[in-house]
């Protein structure tokens, strides 16, 4: 190890110099290095933990939303429901030409009221096929009452989300009125279009909108009662959902014309958008706390410099150069950055791997929930640290770290051992 290494190791409060004089000197410099160590480990550990809750929460919702939704919808604009369902076969056999689509299924969706007693509530009703659905969502799998095999044609049978089922109050077995946004008009006046459903199952998604607001029903009780509303066509899903864009510009070229294929990023792209925006913001602001951090550390180091005139002067005497005194206090300060940053990767990863013990202990010692499941869509905070941002982070501090070190590295090379010593 060369002198300045050492030194500087020794500046940085890793090693302890024998000599008694000079104990309380090297106290207070360990002392403000160890604060500007804790600023960068304290700031890199809120940024990982913070970042890898934002994936988990992104990654957790997204793909609660997409056992519900198909990555891919197939859409035949200006078609009726009944011929769009006898075509779909067909629309599914040239979509599945293309070898990134593993299944598909017709669908009508539309907007429609459910009336039961007094209680009156807006949801999106979506005309399914028992028998493929499997094929392009996880609904099945997501049922805790009835079956998907009770959604017979003819039956107008109907499969409520666990919180719409909750405020409509009906359970499996009771009936509801649907009502379609069209209707006829007669001497009497207005006439909404209404047909009694039967509740054949419930599901819950852990999507608190979509637990709130869908109701699935057969494809063919959903194109009677809304015949001249609502969009029909074919739900796809493909092996790679991250691609769905590509694919579905693959598919919109192989398709016949008139057929338009929309996948899962341009119907949400707003709030995906959103979310990437505000961790991007977040990024931003966190690293601030790094910035701070990494200020405190010129701090520290400029009053180390101080602190060490006479040490650095006595060096000069004995034949140092300026650039090894720099080096000196280059080495202090990135020793410093590489420690703190060090220690900040390991507390927010430990962190981020448990924050789903950690959270629920804290929430359930004061008693409040942080996530109240019908403003952020789920209950419980979840975490999905990434390499890449880890890395971005660590990077990030260690360059301010350095930076941080020029200029009392440069201040310390200016020092003239005969001013310091006959000052002192």
């Amino acid at each position: 190890m060369s002198f300045e290494w050492w030194v500087g190791a020794r500046y940085a409060g890793l090693t302890r110099s024998k000599r008694k004089a000079g104990q309380r000197g090297d106290r207070f410099v360990s002392f403000i290095a160890g604060s500007s160590m804790a600023g960068i480990a304290l700031g890199v550990a809120a940024l990982i933990v913070v970042l890898s809750v934002m994936n988990g929460f992104q990654t957790q919702v997204r793909d609660r939303m997409l056992s519900v939704l198909p990555h891919i919808e197939l859409f035949y604009p200006g078609q009726p429901h009944q011929r769009v369902l006898e075509m779909w076969p067909d629309i599914a056999n040239d979509a599945k030409q293309n070898s990134a689509v593993q299944g598909a299924a017709p669908f009508v969706g539309a907007q429609g009221m459910l009336v039961r007693n007094n209680v009156l509530s807006g949801a999106q009703i979506r005309g399914i096929d028992p028998s493929v659905e499997t094929q392009v969502s996880e609904l099945a799998d997501q049922l805790y009452a009835g079956s998907l095999d009770a959604l017979k044609d003819g039956s107008f049978g109907v499969v409520l989300g666990q919180k719409l089922a909750k405020t409509l109050g009906v359970g499996q077995g009771d009936t509801l009125m649907v009502m379609a946004p069209q209707g006829t008009i007669s001497p009497a006046g207005f006439s909404p279009r209404m047909r009694q459903f039967t509740v054949v199952g419930l599901f819950s998604s852990g999507h608190y909108e979509y637990d709130a607001s869908l109701a699935f029903v057969n494809v063919q009780d959903a194109a009677r009662i809304f015949r001249d509303s609502g969009v029909s066509g074919v739900r796809l899903r493909i092996k790679d959902m991250q691609k769905a864009p590509e694919v579905a510009v693959e598919l919109q070229g192989q398709l016949p014309s008139g057929v338009i294929a929309s996948d899962w990023t341009r119907n949400n792209r707003t709030w995906f958008a959103a979310v990437q925006t505000e961790k991007r913001m977040m990024f931003l602001i966190l690293t601030l706390i790094v910035a701070v951090a990494a200020f405190n550390l010129l701090s520290s180091l400029v009053m180390a410099v101080k602190d060490k005139r006479s040490d650095i002067a006595i060096l000069r005497t004995l034949g140092a150069t300026p650039a090894e005194i720099a080096r000196i206090f280059l080495v202090q300060g990135s020793l410093i950055g590489f420690l703190g940053t060090g220690l900040g990767v390991l507390l927010g990863v430990l962190i981020a791997y448990n924050v789903d013990v950690i959270v629920p202990f804290i929430e359930n010692l004061i008693g409040l929930q942080f996530l109240p499941e019908q403003i952020y869509f789920i209950s419980s905070l979840p975490s999905n640290p990434q390499v890449t941002d880890i890395v971005i982070i660590a990077v990030t501090s260690l360059i301010l770290s350095f930076l941080a070190t020029l200029y009392p590295s440069w201040r310390a090379s200016r020092l003239q051992p005969a001013q310091v010593l006959r000052h002192d």
